[in-house]
């Protein structure tokens, strides 16, 4: 379930457990709060990506672009919460940074964490980099318009600076925040990112349904 009002998925999953016949609900994203399903699939490329190099622990992750109204960011920085010696690093416009809710959590959770607003400067350090669009969706007078965001664009000439092993991902759609020119280079992985949604939502369905011991009964006959 997709909604614009935020904690709108939860509402209905409460209302729909207390009938005669529970339905499962899965958030497909909720206003500005969350995107759980997104999450999931974004930890999954993160792990992946790492698979060869201790995982995501100890990995620095910078999210770039508009924190504030970003509702993948804010799931997924709950989700590094799980990992030991994480640092994150939250890189915006002042107008767009990170909510003081999401820091609270890296907070109790002990989570290593830097505001910033100059990207350039944390490039040549960072693991992976989560970069998002502008949500003007969420603008109410066009207020978007007024910030300039271009200095939190990923070029081409970034790519020079950015680790051998390091990731570039992106939730997409994608507007001017990656210029296509990165695309064809081995650390965007935010085409993987699509192709691991698919699999990741379809992993959570047949798990709902108490389906997904069949899959790994399957694979198991499969390559035996």
């Amino acid at each position: 379930m997709r909604h614009p009002q935020g904690g709108f998925a939860e509402r209905i999953a409460w209302m729909l457990s207390n009938t005669s016949r529970p339905v499962p609900v899965i958030s497909a994203g909720s206003g500005k709060d969350q995107h759980p399903t997104q999450a999931l699939l974004d930890i999954y490329t993160l792990e992946r990506s790492f698979e060869n190099s201790g995982g995501v622990d100890g990995k620095v992750v910078a999210f770039v672009g508009d924190l504030k109204r970003g509702r993948t960011v804010r799931s997924l920085a709950g989700l590094l919460t799980q990992y030991d010696d994480v640092k994150v690093i939250f890189v915006a416009p002042a107008e767009l940074q990170i909510g003081a809710d999401i820091l609270e959590q890296l907070d109790t959770a002990g989570v290593s964490y830097e505001l910033c607003g100059n990207f350039e400067k944390i490039i040549p350090d960072v693991d992976a980099i989560y970069m998002t669009r502008i949500q003007d969706e969420w603008d109410v007078d066009n207020e978007s318009s007024l910030i300039d965001t271009s200095t939190f664009y990923f070029t081409k000439e970034h790519l020079n600076v950015l680790k051998k092993d390091a990731v570039i991902m992106h939730p997409l759609p994608r507007r001017k925040e990656i210029d296509v020119t990165v695309d064809n280079d081995p650390r965007a992985v935010y085409w993987r990112q699509v192709r691991n949604g698919m699999w990741i939502r379809s992993a959570l369905i047949l798990s709902i349904f108490g389906l997904d011991g069949r899959v790994r009964d399957y694979y198991e006959e499969t390559v035996s």
